[in-house]
């Protein structure tokens, strides 16, 4: 997801050097929506997997 997120932003500076701003923005709020779903599993995936073990 990690990935995803940077190829976003990637997308989203080629697009505003290019101009394209409508897309720019877009794809940098895709970004930032999907940073935050990734960021929330890994906190869930440590919360959890740290219960488990214990």
């Amino acid at each position: 997801m990690l990935r995803l997120s940077i190829g976003l932003i990637i997308i989203a500076i080629i697009a505003a050097i290019f101009g394209f701003g409508g897309i720019a923005a877009g794809a940098a709020y895709a970004a930032k929506i999907v940073f935050f779903i990734a960021l929330a599993l890994i906190v869930l995936s440590l919360i959890f997997g740290g219960f488990r073990k214990s």
